[in-house]
């Protein structure tokens, strides 16, 4: 019962559950693109005529990703994957620079200075970690031959 759970439904859960959070950032933050600019423009790594195009960009491919990730569109969860390392990778920039601002992940009053900072850090290495179960899960997919009957076997002893 466990190990269906594990291969059937639980990754459908964890698809959808990160997809829809980045369609939900993607969305926020396009509702409202000069606030996410202001945001950007706090952790002084773009120029100042480059914020509009991120400000609009980066939430785009947020929610593009996003709806990809729930309809498992090819790629989708590598983009996903490689935007929360570039995030894990700002955010830690912020923090080793002791910058006193909101992290950018959803709406411009969400989480602001170092322990904001920290908390989306930690919430990004978590779904870090789902993405990772999940490329896990499709490898063990593609290679139906060989794993299945290693996982059956462990089934067993469990």
């Amino acid at each position: 019962m466990f190990f269906r759970f594990m291969t059937s439904r639980l990754p459908s859960l964890i698809r959808i559950g990160l997809g829809m959070v980045f369609v939900y950032a993607g969305i926020i933050k396009l509702m409202d693109p000069k606030d996410f600019a202001r945001i950007i423009s706090q952790y002084d790594l773009l120029p100042e005529l480059f914020l509009p195009v991120a400000a609009i960009g980066l939430p785009l491919l947020e929610l593009l990703a996003g709806i990809g990730v729930i309809l498992s569109i090819r790629g989708s969860l590598s983009l996903v994957f490689t935007l929360l390392i570039f995030f894990i990778a700002i955010l830690w920039y912020g923090i080793l620079k002791d910058l006193n601002v909101d992290c950018g992940c959803f709406s411009g009053e969400e989480l602001k200075g170092q322990a904001g900072l920290w908390e989306a850090f930690y919430r990004d290495l978590i779904m870090t970690g789902a993405s990772i179960f999940l490329f896990f899960l499709r490898w063990i997919q593609l290679d139906q031959k060989v794993v299945f009957p290693l996982l059956a076997k462990i089934k067993q002893i469990i």
